[in-house]
């Protein structure tokens, strides 16, 4: 994974394409950002932002985690993280207890229909990323966790992704 490119679009940038693109816009939908920093926090706020980045261009936003531990974090900083904003969100660890605010924060694979914007921070790629309208991989700087990159830029391979790279550890 290198990052020939210029920096993408953000999810939820208007340059993102528009939703249900053709392919010629599809792997313009897909990023990966990969930090600098190695700590799970740094992941969490880079996240928060690309959260609210997306949120305030209009998206339904969903962060898929795999631990209530880490949804828990990831609640607190999305209270937290700008003193002068506020996004309307909740934590859904069930698919029988689905998300109704614009962001979620979910335990389990999100529906590619309910969500513009998807943000993964799980160790596994839902089987039907390639539905999802754009979708973010975000990785720390941490061997397993770039490992797990690895995996999810190989699977989205597979599914004829090619997605745009984003490494700021060469910045």
């Amino acid at each position: 994974m290198q990052d020939n490119q210029p920096n993408p679009p953000e999810p939820g940038s208007q340059a993102a394409g528009a939703s249900g693109a053709g392919s010629d816009n599809q792997n313009q939908r897909y990023w990966f950002h990969i930090l600098a920093q190695g700590t799970p926090a740094a992941r969490n706020l880079h996240a928060a932002k690309l959260v609210d980045k997306a949120w305030q261009q209009g998206d339904r936003v969903c962060l898929l985690c795999d631990t209530e531990d880490q949804a828990r974090e990831l609640d607190d900083l999305l209270w937290n993280f700008k003193p002068d904003a506020f996004i309307p969100h909740c934590v859904s660890t069930s698919e029988d207890s689905p998300c109704d605010d614009p962001v979620g924060i979910l335990l389990y694979p999100p529906v590619a229909t309910d969500w513009d914007t998807v943000i993964v921070l799980s160790a596994t790629l839902p089987k039907d990323a390639d539905q999802y309208r754009r979708l973010a991989l975000v990785a720390h700087n941490d061997p397993t966790v770039l490992n797990q990159a690895r995996g999810h830029y190989k699977q989205l391979r597979a599914m004829g992704i090619e997605a745009r790279v984003h490494d700021m550890r060469q910045r």
